[in-house]
């Protein structure tokens, strides 16, 4: 595998077939990359204060509550990804349009897009409410299935908003405005803290609910987050042949047939929704340590979002990048490699400040969460762990997105698979229970197979950039396809 990794990096970075044009545009990457993932990072972080606002209530409050919060969480992020991530198929198809100049085909594809993303997420919605019905068998302490009950249901209720939103703030970032979606997770975000404090502690006349009065406050911020971005783009001025494009006034438009919103965005969907569940399988186990683990698991995946929740801010930026530069005709190949090296090098940057700040701060910043020593104790535990997987999220961060970026998606289905599961959960069990490591092995498991998708996704879109030298442009081929 190292012997790939090289020969990938080797194309990826040499790169010597190069236009005096596209070296020229290659000096402003660094600086549009971080133009564009840096608001995307303030709302990242936005949801990371908040993710950790919510937890830090919900821990004090009680450490039943964390350990409900942390399994409800875990298992609801893979719902929530694969939602997410199939709103990443429209990344490509809107980047694509835009570089190549059709603007009014844009909102014509956001509303076919739209369409897809909501039968696919009432799909999701519909496998979640069978589990929830299953979720005694699930082997976790009987005396949280109390409290995981009603917070699971009221998660489940949040997905379609969370839906409706990615595919909009997917439009807007394709077009290269980040700012907008940045603004509305930072105001909904306030108000999901407001409400944790009146709804969890029963402040300011309200009643004191616990752990649901915090589901309560999520659900109502997820729900105003697609209501406002979506009047932003119906009544702005500025969006208005987005939005003509949308109601198919003044067309003709033309729009992708739903199988290709299908074929861009099951694949992200699948390969997102696998490699959350590598990380609900392991809550699930870490469920099967006791309480005390499940508690300090849940605290330690909270400190490691915040190196994803980088990561991803700039990931978002290189697949855009990538996208647009697949329809600009010329050059594309040598482009989408500049712009795929340009963003590991800035992801390697983050990754090692990232890592400094978990080396130096880790266990203090583990400790703000609860106030239980024996869960503060099992989490300062796992800062050598956490460290380790911290290089592979970057590099499979960075190298999914620029295949997506590039609309060969295809082959993250079987690298998600085989890397997640075939390869990640069966580390997972050997290392916590066969090799007796427990919780340290269970978070050691992720960097194996973390670093082992990114490899793979290296490659493949090594690959996909060459065999563009003899190819047809995506766009050519997209028309070619709808035909």
């Amino acid at each position: 595998m190292a012997f790939f990794f090289e020969r990938g990096a080797y194309h990826l970075f040499a790169h010597r077939h190069i236009s005096i044009a596209t070296a020229m545009a290659s000096k402003n990457i660094y600086k549009e990359l971080l133009q564009l993932g840096g608001p995307i990072l303030v709302g990242q972080l936005g949801m990371i204060a908040v993710g950790f606002a919510d937890n830090i209530m919900v821990g004090h409050y009680s450490t039943a509550a964390l350990a409900s919060a942390s399994f409800v969480n875990n298992v609801f992020n893979v719902a929530i990804l694969a939602c997410v991530g199939f709103t990443y198929g429209i990344t490509p198809l809107v980047g694509r349009l835009f570089g190549a100049g059709r603007i009014g085909d844009i909102g014509a594809s956001v509303r076919v897009g739209l369409r897809i993303n909501i039968i696919y997420c009432l799909i999701i919605m519909a496998v979640m409410t069978a589990l929830y019905f299953n979720l005694g068998l699930l082997g976790q302490p009987e005396e949280l299935l109390p409290l995981i009950r009603p917070y699971y249901l009221i998660s489940l209720a949040g997905l379609l908003p969370i839906t409706i939103f990615n595919v909009f703030a997917q439009w807007s970032y394709a077009v290269g405005n980040s700012k907008m979606p940045m603004w509305i997770i930072l105001a909904t975000n306030g108000m999901n803290v407001l409400g944790n404090y009146a709804l969890i502690y029963g402040h300011w006349g309200m009643p004191e609910l616990g752990l649901t009065g915090a589901g309560l406050s999520t659900l109502a911020a997820r729900v105003m987050a697609p209501v406002v971005i979506m009047a932003i783009f119906f009544m702005r001025r500025h969006n208005e042949a987005y939005a003509r494009g949308f109601r198919r006034i003044g067309g003709p438009y033309e729009e992708p047939r739903p199988s290709m919103v299908w074929r861009t965005s099951f694949p992200v969907s699948i390969q997102m929704s696998l490699e959350t569940s590598a990380f609900s399988g392991a809550a699930v186990m870490a469920g099967w340590l006791g309480a005390i683990d499940l508690a300090a698991f849940q605290i330690i995946v909270i400190v490691g979002t915040l190196g994803f929740c980088i990561y991803y801010s700039l990931g978002a930026a290189i697949a855009a990048k990538v996208a647009v530069a697949s329809g600009i005709g010329a050059d594309a190949n040598a482009h989408m490699r500049h712009i795929a090296s340009a963003g590991y090098r800035i992801m390697l940057s983050l990754m090692t400040l990232s890592s400094i700040v978990f080396a130096l701060w880790g266990r203090d910043i583990m400790s703000i969460f609860s106030n239980d020593p024996a869960v503060v104790a099992a989490a300062g535990m796992l800062i050598v762990p956490l460290l380790l997987y911290q290089l592979g999220d970057a590099t499979q961060i960075t190298f999914a997105n620029a295949l997506r970026g590039t609309g060969h998606v295809l082959p993250m289905l079987w690298i998600a698979f085989f890397c997640y599961l075939v390869l990640g959960l069966p580390s997972t069990f050997l290392l916590a229970f066969t090799a007796g490591l427990g919780l340290w092995g269970i978070v050691l498991s992720f960097s194996v197979s973390l670093f082992s998708a990114g490899v793979l996704f290296l490659v493949y879109f090594v690959r996909a950039t060459r065999n563009r030298d003899t190819q047809s442009s995506p766009s050519t081929t997209e028309n070619a396809q709808n035909r």
